[in-house]
């Protein structure tokens, strides 16, 4: 899931900074978590959250984190799997194992904000989402997360969209 090239090259001049605020670096670390923990069920183990959890929180990035957002995102998604995926089924044009894991995960998290943690706003949520999938997933892979997500939040959130 590492976004680094096997040769490393210094950044462009002209690339953007990724704005990592604590909630961000938290949000980029539970979609690490529940990426793993999804790869590993697709190899048929049993994933150890508490074991995916503490090799996280070995990474030196890890204590700028906003650790009780981690926490909630990681622990909620990995609680409710089944459940978040019974709500994203129908929104997807295939089957959910044939989505990858980044896309997988970084949906799992959106709807989890969406439908679990009504303290984010909707646009949060998905924007949050769609950025993982940017910085983690393929090349389109964002515009599929978001299309799913916003379809989603049209009825998980149907009343704060209207409220507008």
């Amino acid at each position: 899931m590492n976004k680094t090239p096997a040769t490393t090259q210094a950044p462009a001049p002209n690339a953007p900074k990724r704005s990592l605020t604590p909630r961000r670096r938290a949000r980029e670390y539970a979609l690490q978590g529940v990426y793993q923990s999804l790869v590993m069920r697709r190899a048929g183990s049993l994933p150890n959250a508490a074991a995916i959890a503490k090799q996280l929180a070995e990474d030196p990035g890890f204590r700028r984190c906003q650790h009780d957002l981690f926490q909630g995102i990681f622990a909620g998604v990995l609680e409710r799997t089944d459940e978040l995926e019974g709500i994203i089924t129908p929104a997807l044009d295939r089957p959910i194992n044939e989505l990858s894991p980044v896309e997988h995960a970084a949906l799992l998290i959106g709807v989890y904000e969406l439908a679990i943690d009504l303290s984010v706003p909707y646009k949060v949520a998905i924007n949050e989402a769609v950025e993982l999938a940017k910085t983690f997933g393929g090349t389109d892979g964002h515009k599929y997360v978001n299309g799913v997500l916003d379809l989603l939040a049209q009825k998980l959130r149907s009343t704060e969209i209207q409220a507008g």
